[in-house]
């Protein structure tokens, strides 16, 4: 069927308001960092924690020094009853009340500019669903048969799953960061790769495109999430050793609102989780569109090769994250080798480098 050339039109413009949205949802959370409300609810939850561990303490320490007062009788104490409480000062120092993180506060609570980017890039997410259809409908396949159209659809990806992890997690502070790459992935797809609507090539014309080169986009939408959540747990903690050592001051007003390092590495870890059998399928899938195709498996064709490459190293960090020794920077590093492994793919071997998956459409 030929090309729609109207509908082609009609995505790019959706795709160029989606670029406006999205830039305007990172002004809106840089907003936020810089003009926003502290978070009283969280800030007065962490001074009651402080005050009450504190307590703890001082009970324990005036238990130490009061002389030993011989019991009156040889019954048991009132407070040995199943379900009576301890009295005060009997409490041993590794057994200190576990004081309640926080509540998260629901997207009605957040302030102005959290809810005025969250808006954004809700809108900003619908624009850019439009841009991906209509492409879709204007070439009547699936909208990812070179590199412009694979940009753009993870690109997507990455923002319908960032934004339901902001809406699931409270994790709106990481925003101004995910949002921020997304803006400049999809602004050099813009400008630097752009490819009008068009047909396939003849070795691109099967289902299998509908299987193999959807499961990787979705995968890779994932593992861009991962790597910015990755980059951003790095500097966190980077800074939190700097002030823990006693090169660098505390009260870092970027890092006093993002979550703790804790909370991105379970954030970023989770993320890896969801991606990596989506990326293991799709490997699957392009094995056995390659046995139709090709009449083999696997060849160790450059493009197949990075791709195991890239699973390996996801593999390495999952393992790695599951094993004591290598959870915090170690593991992120091998996160963040895995992501760069899929964009060496990508933007290097896919353009620059001959084979049987030269498709990219990139001249």
């Amino acid at each position: 069927m030929p090309v729609n050339l109207a509908l082609g039109h009609v995505s790019t413009d959706f795709l160029i308001a989606a670029l406006v949205i999205y830039s305007l949802s990172v002004v809106a959370f840089a907003g936020d960092f810089a003009f926003g409300r502290p978070r009283r609810a969280a800030s007065a939850a962490t001074g009651q924690q402080a005050r009450q561990r504190a307590g703890a303490l001082a009970s324990v320490g005036a238990a130490a020094a009061a002389p030993a007062v011989p019991p009156a009788s040889s019954a048991p104490p009132a407070s040995s009853a199943p379900g009576a409480p301890s009295a005060p000062g009997s409490a041993a120092p590794d057994s200190m009340p576990e004081v309640a993180l926080p509540p998260l506060r629901a997207v009605g609570q957040a302030g102005r500019w959290v809810q005025a980017a969250l808006a954004l890039s809700a809108a900003g997410v619908l624009a850019h669903v439009v841009a991906v259809v209509t492409r879709g409908l204007a070439v009547h396949r699936a909208p990812w048969g070179n590199m412009y159209e694979f940009v753009t659809a993870l690109t997507c990806v990455a923002a319908i799953f960032f934004l339901f992890v902001m809406i699931k997690y409270r994790a709106w502070a990481l925003g101004v960061f995910v949002m921020g790459a997304v803006v400049v992935a999809l602004g050099l797809a813009e400008t630097l790769i752009y490819t009008a609507a068009g047909q396939l090539v003849p070795a691109l014309q099967s289902y299998w495109l509908d299987i193999h080169v959807t499961a990787m986009t979705l995968a890779t939408g994932i593992f861009f999430v991962a790597a910015v959540l990755g980059v951003v747990y790095l500097a966190a903690d980077r800074s939190a050793r700097r002030v823990a050592a006693g090169r660098a001051e505390s009260g870092n007003g970027i890092l006093r609102r993002l979550p703790s390092i804790e909370q991105i590495d379970r954030l970023t870890y989770r993320t890896v989780m969801f991606g990596f059998p989506v990326w293991t399928f799709g490997v699957i899938a392009g094995a056995i569109w390659a046995d139709q195709a090709w009449g083999r498996y696997w060849g160790w064709d450059p493009v197949e090769t990075w791709a195991f490459i890239t699973w390996v190293l996801y593999a390495a960090f999952l393992h790695a994250r599951a094993t004591a020794g290598w959870r915090g920077r170690r593991a992120h590093y091998i996160q963040l080798l895995g992501f760069a492994s899929l964009m060496f793919n990508i933007l290097v071997v896919q353009v620059f480098i001959a084979g049987l998956h030269s498709y990219a459409g990139v001249s």
